[in-house]
């Protein structure tokens, strides 16, 4: 792995002989710059492979790979224990709000995945998340993927956080398989010279009345290599246009959480499908035909019902 020659926190550059010599006690601020190094504009490469198969009858589906994506992270909202960072990818002239990191500092609330697009609310000790950082990943409307757990290591002059969770379906597979219905990830997120690398360890799971199946082992390698920030200017004018607007999201997703123990993703409301919807309220909101609270009151409704199938707004 590559020696990491800088880390970013609140917008300066700190030099890795100056982490070196922090004491323990400022551990907290390694970590938060460990996260902030992230942002960025960046080319970026996805590569997955299936690996090892549990058994002879399974038949490895090959390579899948990726290239010349460009992809812009910023800071999007930030507390003393919370940093959430937005991914937006650049496609030609097209700018789409990808996945989004909420990095949470000793967080005992986890949204655990069963199965089938259901989340359930699971409770850590406190004991058990001294010290770590649960990154909750969410898709392009902010709806729930995965949680997981793990404690930021700085050692060797490596800086990086490792660990694992269930989740449903990456979507370059969820129209095309139905063989498995669980993907057990192992996720690595390590600082390079450049920028970051994202690997992950992930098993293909069918879980049925309550047993699981293990159909194949997966690889994959995500890239990012730091490039001039002038080519993510889409990127960063859009998100100025827009960040308010999936602030409010954010904050109605937030209740949703708060409010229910079990989540039950529905594929449609009204016949369509989330990110039709959300399309349609943020255009709404960037014509100000919809705004304040009739804004907000629109997006807890919209996904109240989405998250849990019920006609009710959120209080």
């Amino acid at each position: 792995m590559n020696k990491i020659l800088t880390l970013t926190l609140a917008g300066a550059c700190l030099s890795l002989s100056a982490f070196a010599q922090k004491k323990p006690a400022d551990r907290l601020q390694q970590d938060k710059a460990a996260i902030k190094n992230m942002c960025g504009c960046h080319d970026v490469t996805f590569e997955y492979t299936e690996t090892f198969p549990a058994d002879s009858s399974y038949k490895p589906k090959g390579y899948h790979k990726i290239i010349d994506a460009v992809e812009y992270i910023t800071v999007a909202d930030e507390t003393p224990g919370r940093i959430v960072l937005q991914h937006l990818l650049i496609a030609g002239e097209d700018v789409i709000k990808h996945w989004t990191e909420d990095w949470q500092y000793e967080n005992q609330t986890l949204l655990a995945y069963d199965k089938d697009n259901q989340w359930k609310k699971i409770q850590l000790p406190a004991a058990q998340v001294k010290g770590q950082w649960t990154q909750k990943v969410f898709g392009v409307d902010d709806e729930p993927r995965y949680e997981g757990s793990a404690t930021w290591v700085h050692a060797d002059g490596r800086h990086y956080w490792e660990g694992s969770s269930d989740a449903p379906l990456p979507r370059r597979e969820y129209t095309t398989r139905s063989d498995y219905n669980v993907l057990h990830r192992i996720n690595h997120h390590e600082i390079t010279a450049n920028g970051s690398v994202h690997e992950q360890d992930n098993q293909k799971i069918l879980r049925e009345n309550g047993k699981d199946k293990v159909l194949v082992g997966e690889k994959g390698v995500n890239t990012y290599a730091r490039i001039d920030e002038g080519r993510c200017k889409e990127a960063k004018d859009w998100w100025e246009k827009n960040k308010a607007f999936w602030a409010l999201v954010r904050k109605g997703w937030d209740k949703v959480y708060g409010n229910n123990t079990t989540i039950n993703l529905q594929k449609k409301v009204n016949n369509e499908p989330l990110y039709k919807v959300m399309m349609a309220l943020e255009k709404k909101a960037l014509n100000k035909e919809l705004g304040g609270e009739a804004l907000e009151k629109e997006i807890a409704t919209t996904l109240q019902q989405f998250a849990t199938g019920k006609d009710v707004s959120l209080k």
